[in-house]
C-alpha cells in the first residue's frame, strides 16, 4: 500500500508517497528530469519497500508545479529537509538516497549537518555532462556519514578517472560498479528491471552491514 503524504517544508508544501514497513527508512529523492511519479522512481521505490524498508519518495518544489527546470540548490536543500523531518520520526534509522541530482542535495544536506545512517548515491552526476571541469566535490570532505555509490562505467556526467581521484579515495565511501551502464538507469545491457535488482540488492546489503556496525569498503 503506498500512502499519498503532505510534507511541510520552510517554502510551503509539496506532496510524497509513503510505504513499506520496516525499521529503516529510506528518503528517496528523484533526478532533475523527473518527478517522484516517474517509472523508474516508483519500480525502485516499491522493490525496496519489498526488500523490507520503509520508503518514501517526494516531489521537488519545481516538479510539484509541473516546470522542468530545477530551483536553485538552496532552496532544493530546504525543500529536502522537510522530506527528512518528516520521516525520520517515523523510523528507527533513517537513511538518504537519490537518483542523480536528488542524490546530490542529499549529500549536500548531511554536509551542512543534518543527521542520516548514510547515504545511497544512484548514478551521483560528479559533473554536468561535458564539463568534467566543474566538479560537483567541495562539499563532500564535509560528509562524515557511510556513503555507497552506484556508479556506471559508461556514465557521462561521471568520468570514471575522475570518479576514481575523487571519490575512490573517500575513506567512508563503497562504490558498487554496473558494467556498462551509463547515466539512464537503461541501456549498455541494463534494463530498468535488472537495474532495480542491483541497485536493491546492493542497498539492502550495505544497510544491513552499516546497521550490524560492519563495513566493507570496496573501491572501483
Amino acid at each position: 500500500m503506498v500512502d499519498s503524504v503532505t510534507i511541510a517544508w520552510s517554502g510551503g508544501e509539496v506532496s510524497g508517497r509513503l510505504t513499506g514497513d520496516g525499521p529503516n527508512g529510506i528518503l528517496l529523492a528523484h533526478g532533475a528530469g523527473v518527478d517522484q511519479d516517474h517509472s523508474f522512481i516508483v519500480l525502485l521505490r516499491d522493490a525496496l519497500a519489498g526488500d523490507g524498508h520503509t520508503v518514501m519518495t517526494f516531489n521537488y518544489p519545481y516538479t510539484e508545479r509541473g516546470s522542468r527546470s530545477p530551483d536553485r540548490v538552496e532552496k532544493l536543500i530546504e525543500c529536502h529537509r522537510g522530506a527528512a523531518e518528516f520521516l525520520r520520526p517515523q523510523v528507527e534509522t533513517l537513511f538518504l538516497a537519490g537518483r542523480s541530482m536528488g542524490g546530490r542535495i542529499a549529500t549536500l544536506l548531511v554536509a551542512e549537518g543534518d543527521q542520516a545512517a548514510g547515504v545511497v548515491l544512484y548514478a551521483y552526476p560528479l559533473h554536468p555532462a561535458g564539463k568534467p571541469e566543474k566538479l560537483r566535490i567541495d562539499h563532500l570532505p564535509n560528509v562524515t556519514v557511510p556513503l555507497l555509490f552506484f556508479l556506471g562505467t559508461k556514465d557521462a556526467l561521471s568520468r570514471r578517472e575522475l570518479f576514481d581521484e575523487h571519490i575512490g579515495p573517500l575513506p567512508n565511501a563503497e562504490v558498487d560498479v554496473l558494467d556498462g551502464a551509463g547515466h539512464s538507469p537503461k541501456g549498455g545491457g541494463w534494463t530498468y528491471e535488472s537495474t532495480v535488482e542491483r541497485l536493491v540488492d546492493g542497498t539492502s546489503a550495505w544497510i544491513a552491514r552499516i546497521s550490524s556496525g560492519s563495513s566493507n569498503l570496496q573501491k572501483p
